[in-house]
């Protein structure tokens, strides 16, 4: 088993509200693909999308997991997502307190 801080994922999405952000947070950390999902509410996004600049407000959520939970985490995201392109963008962990990332690897990893 890689070490905590080099196993350690953020997993960053956008969704339409924080009713639909607060939806896939619990659910994923209720089935321990994710320790944490924080929300950050009240973003605005200016994308491309079908040829055409769009801008939506929206939720970030940004997802706390472990580089063995990416696979399925990013399908269950699939499922739970209203969007028919959801963000799944990966950001590896160089670094942070072993006690966060003990408890991280904890939470969905019980022993």
């Amino acid at each position: 088993m890689l070490e905590p801080a080099l196993s350690a994922r953020i997993v960053m999405t956008t969704v339409v509200s924080a009713e639909e952000a607060n939806r896939i947070g619990r659910t994923l950390v209720e089935e321990r693909l994710a320790a944490c999902a924080t929300l950050l509410p009240a973003i605005h996004s200016i994308y491309r999308w079908h040829d055409q600049i769009e801008t939506s407000n929206e939720t970030m959520l940004m997802i706390k997991t472990s580089l063995d939970k990416l696979p399925a985490l990013e399908a269950r995201l699939r499922e739970l997502h209203s969007y028919q392109t959801p963000e799944f963008l990966v950001l590896p962990v160089e670094s942070g307190s072993h006690a966060y990332l003990d408890w991280l690897q904890a939470s969905i990893h019980p022993a």
